[in-house]
């Protein structure tokens, strides 16, 4: 989906906003999608919905800033739209303010009942949409700077430990619930201490940020995470990807790191940084545990190692296995 426009911004109210905020406007009638375009094309990058279903779809493929979402819609409401992004980790946080031609406080309790942060009626006020829209927008990236500095790892900057265990337990309950695929890849950096070792812990500092850098540009999808495991370990989890996919997407990885080309003449594998990774995937149900896909990935982690490294290795449990 193309933005309509893409404007010069004017100074952001405070400096931790973006310089373009991006707004997804999701309205079936086109005098309703002008009227806000106009409000705020100046100095946002706006994108356009006109259903839910499409809503849906671009909030987990490119999450914007935040949302101004019409109630009334054919097909599926904007009530039912926010329902489903909430429980979502990839679009939970985005902040979504109701634009409604309903003025019951009734239709308003809804709203908010159902995530939104705001409502607002129409006939819409310019100025007090657009002052709004600012409010939420400032609230959000205060939250985010916030969760970025007990979530992220210092040196890598993916995501921490910390932020790693409680996705791993937030993708698990969503994923049992629509019965999905969930995926975990261990990557280790193969002799890593030797590198260290040999070319001094800096070095070893900047080929951490490299590898994680690497890593992290090859997950496209939102709800797809890197996290610094601990040491020169790293973590990828993968909802809703299955064994297949999988693999497909650690042979990326591996290449990419390949790619980067940082000699390692203390290796016993290669001249160049090479990663071993090891992939465990499973259907999350009353009969496992987040702790089984972890021990699993850890093992076929262990199996990669002992075939020689820089290789990818995967295992399945529960319904996958069979």
């Amino acid at each position: 989906m193309k933005p309509l426009t893409v404007a010069a911004a004017e100074p952001a109210a405070l400096d931790i906003l973006p310089s373009r905020p991006r707004l997804l406007i999701v309205d079936d009638q086109p005098i309703n999608i002008q009227v806000l375009y106009q409000a705020f094309q100046a100095d946002h990058e706006v994108f356009v919905a006109t259903s839910g279903a499409q809503a849906l779809d671009f909030c987990r493929g490119d999450p914007p800033d935040l949302i101004l979402l019409d109630v009334m819609m054919p097909e599926m409401d904007g009530l039912e739209v926010c329902r489903r992004l909430k429980p979502d980790p990839g679009t939970a946080d985005i902040p979504v303010i109701f634009v409604s031609a309903q003025q019951d406080p009734a239709d308003e309790t809804r709203a908010l009942e159902a995530g939104g942060v705001d409502f607002i009626t129409k006939p819409i006020n310019r100025a007090v949409v657009r002052a709004r829209v600012r409010t939420h927008l400032t609230l959000k990236a205060q939250a985010d700077l916030l969760r970025s500095l007990a979530f992220i790892d210092g040196l890598t900057g993916v995501a921490n430990r910390r932020r790693f265990d409680e996705h791993l337990q937030t993708e698990w309950r969503y994923c049992r619930r629509g019965a999905a695929p969930l995926t975990l890849i261990m990557i280790d950096i193969d002799h890593f201490k030797r590198y260290n070792d040999h070319y001094g812990h800096q070095a070893g500092d900047t080929c951490l940020v490299a590898v994680a850098a690497a890593i992290k540009k090859c997950l496209g999808r939102s709800h797809d995470l890197v996290a610094r495991y601990g040491g020169e370990e790293f973590v990828c989890l993968l909802p809703d990807c299955g064994p297949a996919g999988a693999v497909r997407k650690a042979e990326t990885l591996r290449q990419a790191v390949v790619a980067l080309v940082i000699p390692h003449a203390a290796s016993a594998t290669a001249a160049t940084i090479t990663v071993t990774l090891g992939i465990a995937s499973c259907i999350p149900d009353a009969d496992t545990a987040a702790d089984q896909l972890l021990a699993a990935a850890d093992a076929a982690l262990y199996a990669a190692k002992t075939a020689g490294r820089n290789r990818v290795c995967e295992t399945a449990i529960g319904k996958l296995s069979d």
